[in-house]
């Protein structure tokens, strides 16, 4: 097997090393720093990646690094947290740094031969020696190994004139003397780092000679392979379809692997957009003739959130009746159902847990994630758990599935709960719903759709007083949310023009029962998340 692999410490931005590299069209896939190597032949690969992650070297109980990956034939790269491993692997020292460093910064390249080129991980089309990249760590490297030689500094532009980045930078970038392997302080992989996509390029295409044969077509090839692989004649296959991109895309994908051994199911629980089993039924059954069953279950689901206001308890009790609600669906099929199809994307799971198993630290709890019993009888089948939206996007056109379905914007998996603050009833959920369709009638109207990430009302739990026809009014306030994003994993607040905002004010302030003020969010993630809960 061809392509990077990639170890995952914990970073936050781990599966964003393997999508920069994807989006080449080279293959890489991540596994967690622990796993068992044993069986897996690191020389199939063209390339090692470790990544960043939480803890510090300096602990004694910190993650450590497999030596089988530095005894293998292959060109490896440190990140953040993989720098510093292999700078205390080679006997360099590290400490707290006296001035930690997150966010944008900015290095310095230093000349690495006669010819005063950069070294090859750093060449790219530019006659400066100055970047700025992201860095995002508390330890720095005090004393650098003779094996290795610097080859970015940091530096601080208002430091004392004359000094240079060796006289007063901390170590950015490292090569060894001898051995293929080279680490780097800051995070290549987020977009605010100068060059970042080009230096991973350098890396994967130019260092390690990976090939650019990854494509959509053989993604899907692959996972049919996979999953057709996994089911066997081990049973059938129950897909939890929600109506939105990811559960299309995942049914469709295990429909051409297993065909009639999938059976969809549509839980309709009270908590989805304004007539949502209406337009699942023309899409899916009468347009994509995929074989589905549509369950009402929104007495259930409205008796288990009663009074319930944490967010974290709404978002498990909702993972916890959608499996309850499965069971009874799989014992009415008329075969053995031994798989659960979720269309789980990986910004659901960095959010909620470590997607392979490594350190990283939970955000929120994702009811297809965080919210599964442990005594779930399934077993689960999640084909696009590494991808980001858009990556689905693409590979939902290769599917053959219809624009309609493949450009609706993302829908929370637990409905409107985590978009009502406090506890959910069906009356706050029937405002909720109004104020929903208004808020995507003005935004196609306004011809941002497609260009918008999310746009969304969040039901606030306050009152507010207001007057309507010379009287007063004691009614719910709304927020509008929308948001710009590639991949759901930041996201910035849209600018919306004036004249939509005023027409969403007034449109669901007159229209919407129950509601007399409405404000707009203008966070973006981070600090905050997209949802509000």
């Amino acid at each position: 097997m061809s392509g990077i692999l990639v170890l995952d410490y914990g970073s936050q931005f781990t599966q964003l090393i393997s999508r920069r590299i994807r989006e080449a069209h080279i293959y890489s896939e991540i596994i967690p720093y622990n796993a068992d190597l044993s069986s897996l032949n690191i020389d199939q690969y063209d390339g090692v990646i470790l990544s960043g992650g939480p803890a510090s070297c300096t602990d004694s109980s910190a993650p450590q690094l497999d030596p089988r990956i530095l005894e293998a034939n292959t060109p490896i790269l440190g990140i953040c947290y993989g720098f510093q491993l292999l700078a205390q692997h080679f006997g360099g020292k590290l400490t707290p740094s006296a001035h930690r460093e997150y966010g944008r910064s900015q290095i310095q390249i230093t000349d690495q031969n006669s010819s005063s080129r950069p070294d090859p991980l750093l060449s790219v089309d530019t006659s400066s020696n100055e970047r700025t990249v992201w860095m995002s760590h508390g330890d720095s490297i005090t004393v650098l190994p003779p094996d290795l030689t610097v080859i970015a500094r940091s530096y601080n532009p208002r430091a004392d004139i004359g000094q240079t980045a060796a006289e007063h930078g901390s170590v950015a970038a490292f090569a060894h003397n001898t051995l293929p392997i080279w680490g780097l302080q800051f995070h290549p992989e987020v977009t605010h780092t100068e060059y970042g996509t080009q230096t991973l390029l350098n890396f994967a295409k130019h260092i390690c000679d990976a090939k650019q044969t990854w494509t959509a077509q053989s993604w899907i090839d692959s996972q049919i392979k996979t999953i057709r692989e996994t089911v066997g004649d081990r049973g059938h296959a129950i897909c939890a379809l929600s109506g939105g991109v990811d559960s299309a895309v995942a049914a469709m994908l295990v429909h051409r692997a297993i065909g009639e051994k999938q059976h969809c199911v549509f839980v309709d629980n009270g908590l989805m957009r304004k007539n949502e089993a209406d337009t699942l039924r023309q899409v899916f059954i009468d347009d994509m003739k995929l074989n589905v069953t549509i369950v009402d279950a929104a007495d259930a689901f409205h008796t288990a959130l009663s009074g319930v206001s944490d967010p974290e308890a709404k978002r498990k009790i909702i993972g916890k009746v959608f499996i309850d609600v499965f069971d009874k669906a799989a014992e009415k099929i008329d075969a053995d159902v031994a798989f659960l199809v979720q269309g789980t994307l990986y910004p659901d799971v960095i959010e909620s847990v470590s997607p392979l198993g490594g350190p990283s630290v939970t955000i929120k709890s994702h009811h297809n994630v965080g919210g599964l019993p442990k005594d779930l009888k399934f077993e689960l089948i999640e084909p696009l758990r590494q991808l980001f939206k858009d990556e689905v996007r693409n590979f939902g056109l290769g599917l053959g599935l219809p624009k309609s379905v493949l450009w609706r914007q993302p829908f929370p998996g637990p409905g409107l709960a985590v978009r009502i603050l406090g506890d959910v009833s069906p009356e706050k959920v029937a405002i909720l719903q109004d104020v929903d369709v208004i808020v995507e009638q003005e935004i196609r109207a306004a011809g941002l759709y497609r260009d918008i990430w999310q746009a969304f009302g969040v039901l606030l739990p306050v009152r507010t007083v207001g007057v309507m026809g010379d009287a007063r009014t004691y009614e719910s306030a709304v927020a509008i949310r929308a948001v710009e994003s590639t991949d759901g994993m930041t996201a910035n607040w849209v600018h919306l023009p004036y004249s939509v905002l005023e027409t969403l004010s007034a449109r669901i302030i007159n229209e919407v029962t129950g509601v007399n003020r409405v404000v707009y969010d203008i966070s973006s993630k981070p600090p905050a998340t997209i949802e509000w809960e």
